[in-house]
């Protein structure tokens, strides 16, 4: 019997790989205030849930393309006449709405929406384990190549056209790694879900940190104690895993914050 045969440590390595990749990520959403753009790429993945399921492929393929179509649909239509908050809420909401009735129509087909949904981590296998490592691998990757040049688009894109940066182009990098994050993320944590695992731990490592590499890294350690933190309460007191992870997030985030303001009161 290997390590790999114990469904708790695939739940740990799964939650662990996809904390790695989603808080970093998710300091370019806080930076960019993108909160509603995580949302809207995750939504659309359900769509294509129901498409790889009733085109008989791979589910990771289904989400993957339809959270990048998503991804670059708000991209293109930003700024276009647009309110960004109103293009993302219409969206994100028809996505998911579509498909949930595409699902519906699905016969013969069994689907356990709710895992979808919320995330069925206890339940990843091998073969999950190495889509989402090869995941996490490709947006650290994409992080670090392009980590300069992100950055610079995010606090200043005047300052990035002078120094021969294409603010665009680097908005497509972001689109390109928030959706394969989804893609992996969905099996451990769900729709509903994903934008929580980018979003939480990158605020709280926001009052933990001083520079934005730091905040990257501090981000990670704390996805990554929320998941194995997050297991450890399930396990202990038979709650649904991804919403445990969660929460156990929050619980940090509202520590650092409670910290903060103790700090400035003094």
């Amino acid at each position: 019997m290997t390590l790999l045969d114990d469904f708790l440590i695939r739940a740990a390595l799964a939650g662990f790989g996809v904390a790695i990749a989603a808080a970093p990520l998710g300091c370019f959403v806080v930076w960019r205030r993108m909160a509603y753009f995580g949302d809207a790429t995750a939504h659309a993945s359900i769509l294509g849930v129901a498409l790889a399921l009733a085109f008989d492929t791979s589910i990771f393929g289904g989400v993957l393309c339809c959270a990048l179509i998503m991804a670059t649909t708000v991209s293109t239509l930003s700024g276009r006449g647009y309110a960004m908050d109103t293009l993302l809420g219409v969206l994100a909401h028809s996505a998911l709405a579509f498909g949930l009735v595409a699902v519906s129509f699905l016969r013969g087909v069994r689907i356990d929406l709710m895992a979808y949904l919320f995330g069925d981590i206890l339940a990843v296998g091998r073969a999950d384990l190495v889509v989402i490592w090869l995941g996490a691998a490709l947006v650290l990757g994409l992080l670090i190549w392009r980590w300069s040049s992100l950055l610079t688009a995010t606090l200043n894109q005047e300052l990035a056209q002078a120094a021969g940066i294409n603010p665009r182009r680097e908005q497509l990098i972001l689109t390109l790694a928030l959706a394969v994050v989804v893609a992996v993320a969905i099996k451990v944590v769900g729709v509903l879900l994903i934008a929580a695992m980018l979003l939480i731990p990158a605020a709280t490592a926001r009052s933990l940190s001083r520079t934005p590499e730091q905040m990257a890294v501090v981000a990670a350690l704390i996805g990554g104690v929320a998941v194995i933190g997050g297991l450890q309460l399930s396990f202990q007191f038979d709650t649904p895993t991804g919403p445990s992870i969660v929460c156990l997030s929050t619980v940090f985030f509202a520590i650092s914050s409670f910290a903060r303001l103790l700090q400035r009161s003094r």
